[in-house]
């Protein structure tokens, strides 16, 4: 149910949070659903220069934060918005969860 055609699942793509998907970066684009207590660098260098990242940061706390790429490569981010989202898992977390 989760994939019905291979040309969706070539779009949409699944893979571990915390690593993003090197095969196919850089991107223009990347939204986090899942608080990571930091930003994980895997995903700040698959993004393309001029790209935007959206992600909750944070553990007890999260803001929410916009990442922008700039065109030399620098990077800003700035704090949006205070949320709350379920926290992103570790690949170890997922596989022993009971």
């Amino acid at each position: 149910m989760a994939c019905e055609t291979s040309q969706l699942c070539g779009i949409v793509g699944f893979t571990h949070g915390r690593e993003g998907w090197p095969e196919l970066a850089p991107y223009e684009a990347i939204h986090v659903g899942a608080a990571a207590p930091q930003i994980p660098e895997a995903l700040i260098e698959q993004l393309k220069p001029g790209g935007r990242m959206v992600i909750p940061v944070g553990t007890v706390f999260q803001e929410l934060k916009v990442v922008d790429k700039k065109l030399d490569g620098t990077v800003s981010i700035r704090d949006e918005t205070s949320v709350r989202y379920v926290p992103l898992t570790s690949k170890d977390a997922q596989l022993h969860a009971s």
